[in-house]
């Protein structure tokens, strides 16, 4: 039975966020909801940039992935996220069992997931590795910083997939290992190669080159909680 999904989000007057002074929450309304998958165990979504995973704490940041799912299924559960301002697949379990089966998965780093991103300038190399630690950087969260003393280990793998030299940009496949906040983002920066529409990260030059967050989550490969099965599920970027 297909489920009726409501057509919008109920009506919020967007503030500014705390991390910075000028941004107003405003996420995208068409379309509400964007299914690949679903079944009894999980639901697979395609999530737009520009909308949170799961409510933020104030009133006008309620409206997100998780909420809008809600309202189809009560029971609906967060395995993982994306950050607001990356798109693309996200996967939510329908009950506590399936929950804590695709938890572990992602713990014991069973989860395979592929994101596409455009740089800024050209990677050092076809492929390669970011070996780099990170933390919060607490002055200015909810910014990421490399920290080799106190910093959690985190691995990106990187292959690229065209470079442009007219625009001075390469389009890159990233395959994280570990799921640090904002990891891809930083690693890229740390290649002096920040992502294109990055407004924390980047700078004036990668900023100004595309008016979203050049980050989408391509595909995601995993264990279904209820069979067994590797099952992938995959969905093209935006841009």
């Amino acid at each position: 039975m297909t489920p009726r999904l409501p057509d919008r989000t109920p009506d919020i007057t967007p503030t500014p966020s705390r991390a910075t002074d000028d941004f107003v929450y405003a996420p995208p309304q068409s379309p509400y909801l964007t299914l690949l998958h679903y079944d009894q165990d999980i639901v697979v979504a395609n999530k737009p940039s520009g909308l949170l995973s799961v409510p933020g704490k104030a009133l006008a940041h309620q409206d997100s992935l998780y909420t809008r799912l809600a309202r189809v299924w009560p029971d609906i559960r967060v395995v993982h996220r994306l950050d607001m301002a990356t798109s693309g697949v996200i996967v939510f379990a329908r009950h506590k069992a399936a929950q804590s089966h695709l938890s572990k998965q992602f713990q014991a780093r069973s989860v395979n997931k592929t994101y596409i991103a455009e740089v800024y300038g050209q990677l050092p190399e076809p492929q390669g590795e970011v070996d780099l630690p990170l933390r919060c950087d607490w002055p200015r969260r909810p910014k990421q910083m490399v920290c080799h003393q106190q910093g959690k280990a985190s691995l990106t793998h990187y292959e690229v997939a065209d470079y442009c030299a007219q625009t001075h940009s390469s389009r890159v496949l990233l395959h994280p290992v570990t799921g640090r906040s904002h990891q891809l983002r930083v690693h890229m920066l740390a290649l002096g190669c920040p992502i294109l529409g990055d407004r924390l990260y980047g700078h004036e030059a990668s900023q100004q080159a595309a008016a979203r967050l050049q980050l989408h989550a391509l595909r995601i490969s995993l264990y279904h909680p209820n069979s067994q099965a590797r099952i992938q599920f995959e969905c093209a970027a935006p841009f």
